[in-house]
């Protein structure tokens, strides 16, 4: 059974325009049953007109030689295709308040072509038993069809289509026109508005918001056409289909297309024995080459998911010269093994060139240790402080609740302590003092105190980052970008996206910093040496420190040779002193708080130093990193090509339409000041879109989608997987319930329950003395709280 159907008003404008209006005939039907039907409905003055001047019908205006009215259907009324018949009907059931649905069709007994269609209203029919009596574990949905007569029927009359039966009247209340546009009949989602929803989903906005913007650009919310359940059912069904085509295997060929178009771009991609797609690792060339300029210091954290396959998003990720985030690469794994993280780092450091990283900060996860000291032996490997912390309020809980000032000399202990001397001393008294001296946990964090405690972190080159804090601000960023619902072949455009976005802020602070001067606060010619050298982040750092050594004053302790010791201790209220060591030769000094060493920037303590030697004429060579000056990306990297990405040009596609929308725009605006001038610039889009349609595609584009060879590169192959002969899989999907849950694999100290409140009366939980139920009836207690009173007791 054929049926025809269009998704909204403007498609029936469409077709109404783009065919001669329908004409009346007076010419009798030789069709004995259908000439009765006529003379039935006639007699009963069905095909009357109201009387009422309706004027244009979604702005088209229908002619017609018959007495009775062109707007209204009538016995008799003739259409050129069935296709205008269906539309003149809708748009007639959009006036009165109703929705039209096709019932049924007539194929011809010879060649099977149609020769008639039964038009009727949507409450036409009732609801059949059989669906009555299933059994729902969901609400029954309630009843629409209840009997309804109205219908318009249609038949083929040599090459014409010809009204035979028509029925006016409806034993149910008729809505307003303005209401008319929420039933289900003459709902829909045009093109256009496809298009702005995708654009919008892929932007990560909800859908309320999309909603908003629709309700702007049809100018309220009863002009849209659809509702957001059609919204919801558009991108559902997007969804569905791409489900159906591999989610897997279109991110394998998303890859094979990104690799042709940057050659730069590397991946790698596991299978499993069942042709499952499992752990995964990209990374375009512009990450590839910030390693190599910024890749001394890397995090990476793995309690991120992103995907609808709750597979843990792991970002390699560091600081850039402007103290931003940046990213060295990403992985999506299947499991968080030993054996994942193995595979994953020697990825990633194949596709780094070969290059390991100085210092790696991750969480505290024995896989991922043993991984490290498998794959990269000389990397120093630190743990996340914020993650460790995070567990002493779990594992000392008792000391916390007891002692309510451990918590102010645990926090003195581990960050304000200086030296690892001072450190030992303040960790050994809180242990005696808070009878921790067997907490076989505490010991076995103390024994890789290396690895975690600032006092000895602060001699290994950190850039600055104690935690993972940079990958968990990045996960934060990707939350705009991803849900939980996302999948695997969505996250890399979205990736890809948020990239973009964090190289567009990182070019916006280059053009900052070469295109102003930042404001002076002394005299000192090195800070303005420095401003010359610097990023402007990483100036204001050294200024600050510059600016504030004149609250020091150095005072020399010791001398040997040529070696010198200094006390800096401040002019304030603060005691604190600290130890310079100056090499007068070579103009090297060490301060015991290691800030050079440890970010990579001069203390203030021996901006002191040097203000007493007079040495504040100029900035030492060997005080300034290079991965913190403004040329710190001038070193061309030869063996990754095009580092600087994928640029759109003029001939891209994408950019050839947004100048064109541009354009549309403002023609759109004068085109909407006067009914005239709307009509005009209709018949001239009109008359080019039909002349676009003739010209055709002039312009062959001669790409070769299978032409890899750009990508042989020892380099690269290694990265590339060969295409596979079978389809890849999709990995196990893990079914939700209800709202997604949080992205964040969160701590357990997060997640633990909740201890109930009891109220202080009938001892009772869930519930305070303020509401208790016994202060209701003082005096007269029911049996039930007498029960929990009894209950209570004998616990």
């Amino acid at each position: 059974m054929k049926e025809f159907g269009w998704s909204s008003d403007s498609d029936d404008v469409e077709m109404l325009m783009s065919r001669n209006c329908p004409r009346v005939v007076n010419e009798s039907i030789e069709d004995e049953t259908v000439d009765d039907q006529c003379d039935a409905n006639a007699g009963n003055g069905l095909n009357m007109i109201d009387g009422v001047n309706l004027g244009d019908v979604d702005g088209v205006n229908f002619i017609s030689t018959s007495s009775s009215g062109p707007f209204d259907p009538f016995i008799g009324k003739e259409f050129d295709e069935v296709e205008d018949a269906q539309a003149f009907y809708k748009a007639y059931a959009r006036r009165k308040g109703f929705a039209i649905r096709t019932n049924h069709t007539q194929l011809s007994r010879g060649d099977k072509k149609l020769i008639g269609v039964h038009y009727v209203c949507t409450r036409e029919g009732f609801r059949r038993e059989s669906l009555k009596q299933k059994e729902r574990q969901i609400l029954e949905p309630a009843e629409t069809k209840i009997g309804c007569k109205a219908t318009m029927c249609i038949r083929k009359e040599e090459e014409r289509w010809v009204v035979c039966k028509f029925v006016a009247q409806h034993n149910h209340e008729l809505l307003t026109p303005k209401s008319t546009s929420m039933l289900r009949g003459h709902r829909g989602v045009t093109r256009v508005q496809k298009n702005l929803i995708l654009t919008l989903n892929e932007s990560g906005v909800p859908m309320r918001k999309i909603m908003s913007v629709l309700s702007k650009e049809a100018g309220g919310d009863f002009n849209i056409g659809c509702i957001g359940k059609d919204v919801e059912n558009y991108l559902g069904n997007k969804r569905k289909k791409l489900f159906e085509e591999g989610d897997a295997q279109r991110l394998y060929a998303y890859f094979l297309e990104r690799q042709c178009k940057e050659p730069g771009f590397v991946y790698s991609m596991q299978v499993d024995e069942n042709g499952c797609m499992g752990s995964c690792f990209w990374a375009d060339a512009r990450s590839r080459s910030a390693y190599q300029y910024f890749g001394d210091v890397v995090t990476f954290d793995a309690t991120y998911l992103t995907n609808v396959y709750k597979m843990p998003f792991v970002p390699f990720s560091g600081v850039n010269h402007h103290h931003q985030t940046i990213m060295f690469g990403c992985a999506l794994l299947v499991n968080e093994t030993a054996e994942s993280y193995i595979w994953l780092l020697r990825t990633w450091q194949e596709a780094m060139l070969g290059r390991a990283p100085s210092t790696i900060i991750t969480d505290d996860d024995k896989a991922m240790a043993k991984a490290i000291a498998e794959v990269l032996p000389n990397t120093t490997h630190r743990l996340c402080l914020w993650h460790i912390l995070q567990k002493f309020s779990e594992h000392l809980a008792h000391v916390y609740n007891k002692f309510p000032e451990f918590q102010k000399e645990f926090h003195h202990c581990i960050h304000e302590t200086v030296t690892s001397d001072e450190f030992e001393e303040e960790w050994v008294s809180i242990v005696v003092k808070y009878g921790l001296v067997g907490n076989d946990w505490l010991q076995n964090l103390y024994n890789r105190r290396e690895k975690w405690v600032p006092a000895y972190l602060r001699t290994t080159f950190c850039a600055g980052m104690s935690t993972t804090q940079r990958s968990e601000s990045m996960n934060k960023f990707f939350k705009d970008y991803v849900r939980a619902s996302t999948m695997v072949s969505d996250f890399v455009h979205q990736y890809e996206k948020a990239l973009d976005a964090r190289y567009f802020k990182e070019k916006e602070k280059d053009v900052r910093t070469k295109s102003t001067r930042p404001v002076l606060k002394t005299c000192w010619e090195i800070e303005e040496e420095a401003a010359k050298v610097y990023t402007r982040k990483s100036f204001n750092i050294f200024q600050d420190e510059l600016f504030n050594c004149q609250r020091y004053k150095a005072t020399k302790v010791h001398q040997e040779g040529e070696s010198k010791t200094y006390e800096v201790a401040p002019r304030g209220n603060d005691k604190r002193i600290y130890y310079v060591s100056l090499d007068c030769i070579e103009a090297k000094a060490i301060c015991i708080c290691h800030m050079f060493e440890f970010l990579g920037i001069m203390c203030r303590h021996i901006l002191c130093v040097f203000m007493k030697k007079n040495n504040l004429d100029c900035l030492p060579h060997h005080y300034v990193l290079e991965r913190w000056t403004i040329n710190a990306k001038s070193r061309a990297i030869c063996d990754i090509p095009n580092s600087e990405g994928h640029v759109s040009t003029q001939e891209d596609p994408t950019i050839r339409k947004s100048r064109l929308m541009m354009q549309f725009y403002d023609i759109a605006e004068l085109g909407s000041q006067s009914r005239f001038k709307m009509d005009h610039l209709s018949l001239a889009l009109d008359k080019v879109h039909k002349e676009l349609l003739l010209m055709g595609n002039v312009e062959e584009q001669n790409f070769e989608v299978g032409d890899m060879s750009r990508n042989d590169s020892p380099m690269l192959r290694s990265q590339v997987i060969s295409n596979f002969s079978q389809t890849i899989q999709d990995p196990q999907r893990v079914p939700t319930k209800g709202r997604p849950k949080s992205l964040r694999a969160k701590n357990p100290r997060e997640t633990q329950s909740v201890k109930k409140r009891r109220c202080s009366i009938c001892k009772i939980e869930g519930h305070t003395k303020n509401n208790c139920p016994s202060l209701g009836n003082f005096g007269n207690v029911n049996e039930n709280t007498l029960q929990g009173v009894d209950n209570s007791q004998e616990k």
